[in-house]
């Protein structure tokens, strides 16, 4: 097992930014009119599965606040799930699409919930 160092070592980080770049690339093609909705809001909550993950792994040494900001990540994956389905529902994303990055939400919020379930395994 290779030492992790940075947020950017952690799995759960590289697929959640893995995915987060998906969707970035699909919503290019989303009607002009959801630029301040849509497509705003999955790009923003995507992002920030990411973003509370590299501060969860920053705030390691403190236990409570590593685990609120793994949930705020779950939470963030969860509303991009959201989204997701309203892109498929308005069209804009077919149901192949929607389903591939919604199971993989589920195994990123899984990954989330392990280390919140084990937050010694990761303290300094």
């Amino acid at each position: 097992m290779e030492k992790i160092r940075t947020h950017q070592d952690l799995k759960v980080y590289q697929l959640a930014f893995e995915v987060a770049m998906q969707i970035f690339k699909l919503t290019k093609d989303f009607p002009i009119e959801e630029t301040y909705s849509l497509t705003d809001q999955i790009r923003r909550s995507s992002r920030s599965v990411c973003a509370n993950i590299a501060e969860a792994f920053r705030r390691r040494r403190y236990p409570k606040s590593f685990i609120n900001k793994l949930s705020e990540s779950e939470a963030e994956a969860a509303e991009t799930q959201n989204w997701l389905s309203f892109a498929f529902k308005c069209g804009y994303l077919n149901e192949g699409f929607t389903n591939q990055l919604s199971k993989e939400y589920d195994n990123i919020i899984g990954m989330l919930v392990r280390m919140q379930q084990q937050p010694n395994k990761w303290s300094i």
